[in-house]
Parts: C-alpha cells; sequence; structure tokens
C-alpha cells in the first residue's frame, strides 16, 4: 500500500462499495500521480481504515472501490505530547515527527520561556497550522486516528484527573521508561511535556510537581525542543510494549 487518503464518510460505507473525495484529497492524488487500478488505502482519520483499489482520476474527485472495512481502537493509555512553542519551525518539527511515531494528541504549552507566542488572531491560526501538520504527518504514516489538537494552555493548567502528566527535565531522578512501567493499567492517557529552549522554569517545574506531575530524564543528553518529545514518545512505545 503506498498511500493514504482521508473520506470523512468511510463509517457510513461496507466492503465493496464506492467512496468518491474531492478537494484537498483529489488534488493529493494528482500530486502523487495516482492511476486507476492502483492498491491504496481509505481512512477517515478516526479509526475507520479500509484498503482500496483506484477505480477513477479526474481533476475534481477520485473514485475508490473499497476492500474490507475495519475499525481500529486507540491504544489505552493514550500518549499525549504537551509541545511548548518553541521558535523558528521546531514546535512543528516535533508535533510532525510526534505523530510518526504514533502520538494520540498534542497540546500546545504556552510556557514561560516561549519566544513564540499565540495571541489574537495567531492564536486561531496557530493551531489549524497544527491540526494540518498532523493530519498531513498522519497520511505518510498510514494512521487510522489522526491526533487531536488542543488550544494552548500554561503548563500549571497541564494535569487533569485521570492523567499522568511526565515533565521532561533534565535535573530528575525517574527515568522515563521506569515511570511508564509503573503506569497503572487503568491509566487513561500519559502525558510527556516538553519545554521550549531553556527548558521549564523553576517556578513550572515546582507548580507542575504540587499538581501531580511528575518530572522524568529521557536519558543521559539533552535534547533539543524538537526532537525530545519524539524521542519520548519512542521510549514510551517501547516500554508499554508496543514497539
Amino acid at each position: 500500500m503506498s498511500s493514504l487518503f482521508y473520506a470523512a464518510d468511510l463509517a457510513e460505507h461496507d466492503d465493496g462499495s464506492l467512496v468518491t473525495v474531492g478537494g484537498k484529497e483529489a488534488h493529493h492524488a494528482l500530486v502523487n500521480r495516482l492511476r486507476a487500478g492502483e492498491s491504496v488505502m481509505l481512512g477517515d482519520g478516526r479509526g475507520m481504515l479500509a484498503d482500496a483499489t483506484v477505480e477513477s482520476v479526474s481533476t475534481s474527485e477520485i473514485a475508490f472501490r473499497l476492500g474490507e472495512v475495519r475499525r481500529e481502537q486507540r491504544p489505552r493509555p493514550e500518549v499525549w505530547l504537551a509541545q511548548s512553542l518553541a521558535k523558528g519551525d521546531r514546535d512543528e518539527l516535533a508535533i510532525q515527527a510526534a505523530t510518526e511515531v504514533g502520538v494520540s494528541g498534542v497540546i500546545p504549552l504556552q510556557a514561560a520561556r516561549s519566544i513564540s507566542r499565540w495571541t489574537g488572531p495567531k492564536l486561531d491560526k496557530g493551531v489549524a497550522r497544527w491540526m494540518t501538520i498532523v493530519r498531513e504527518a498522519s497520511k505518510q504514516a498510514i494512521r487510522s486516528w489522526v491526533p487531536d489538537v488542543t488550544t494552548p494552555l500554561a503548563p500549571a493548567d497541564l494535569v487533569a484527573d485521570g492523567d499522568l502528566v511526565l515533565v521532561l527535565d533534565p535535573r530528575a531522578s525517574v527515568r522515563l521508561a521506569d515511570a511508564v512501567r509503573a503506569v497503572p493499567d487503568d491509566a487513561r492517557r500519559i502525558v510527556l511535556a516538553v519545554g521550549p529552549e531553556g527548558g521549564f522554569s523553576p517556578d513550572e517545574i515546582a507548580s507542575l510537581e504540587r499538581a501531580g506531575a511528575i518530572p522524568v530524564v529521557l536519558g543521559d543528553t539533552v535534547l533539543r525542543t524538537s526532537t525530545a518529545g519524539p524521542a519520548a514518545i519512542a521510549v514510551a512505545n517501547v516500554a508499554l510494549g508496543r514497539w
């Protein structure tokens, strides 16, 4: 299977159905020079996935003949990335790679040391940009679930009932892998919090600990904000037995 395309109404179709998509998905097919008879995959971004064969291609829409239609459940516990806003495209690189390695959702963090700020019109634009990034990265990785993107939070507001929040801190004494292995079976989600350039401030670490978060160290080296999150998700995947 060489490509994944999304059809919002896939859940309404059975094996053997003909499904047509247009808009950006049709443009994607044209850019990739998709031809009738090729085998691809079709999903809805919310767990549905199907083998499909291209029936026809035009400039406005693509028709697919479905093979087996199936539903994939989200893994439990879910692994989320709370990524601090960073200068340049470093935060975008982080969520792109995080999507490819299986993150269930991303939370933009307005950390004290974040140089980038989403205020006014930039807030909605930033969230929309991240939603586009995770959708395109999900297609590249052939994922049945597109990660959720929330509105920005401050680190102090990150801890929620039922969540285990692990804060990456190079000064911590608890190893990330050990913390993940100790996660209770009924945990709803694990949130990995990554600071901006310069990391979280001491006040932020302290407030997170008071709220119940656990500082953890990823390894013996200090990674950039663009690579720490994806690396932490990879470690969590191994510790959870998913990789």
